[in-house]
């Protein structure tokens, strides 16, 4: 039951993302003092906990298909491997800019560049968030 849960709710944050990374420039007008949305502070604590959740079940999914071993790559091999290395990689990209946010004195990356990283981040997480919580709704067990 508790997968089934934890798979809605990624689902649910992968959805809100990626809508609310479509429909931002519509809305919101940027300005010196705050180029982005407001509404990216709550959805950055989201999307750390759906992170999180995802890696967890990732590496539990890639765990269990490395056990069964074998000499031939399956598809279920691909998928738990391409989910568990996304999740680790798109992972580091979204601590590093997240930390980033919260230290304003740290700064190794001029605006521009963290933009474009924040983009990368805002369009593949839904994408990771969503295989993962049709993942764990599939297999509830």
């Amino acid at each position: 039951m508790i997968r089934k849960i934890l798979g809605w709710a990624l689902i649910v944050t992968a959805v809100t993302v990626a809508v609310h990374t479509v429909i931002e420039p519509l809305y919101h007008v940027s300005e010196p003092g705050q180029p982005y949305s407001p509404l990216w502070e709550p959805l950055d604590l989201l999307m750390a906990l759906a992170w999180v959740v995802g890696l967890v079940f990732a590496s539990l999914r890639k765990r269990a298909v490395d056990r069964e071993g074998g000499e031939t790559v399956t598809r279920e091999y691909l998928a738990a491997n391409v989910l568990f290395y996304g999740f680790l990689a798109v992972g580091i990209l979204f601590l590093w800019s997240y930390f980033s946010l919260l230290n304003p004195s740290y700064s190794p990356a001029g605006p521009d560049t963290a933009s474009i990283l924040w983009m990368l981040i805002d369009a593949t997480l839904p994408l990771l968030f969503g295989a993962m919580g049709v993942n764990l709704l599939r297999n509830h067990k």
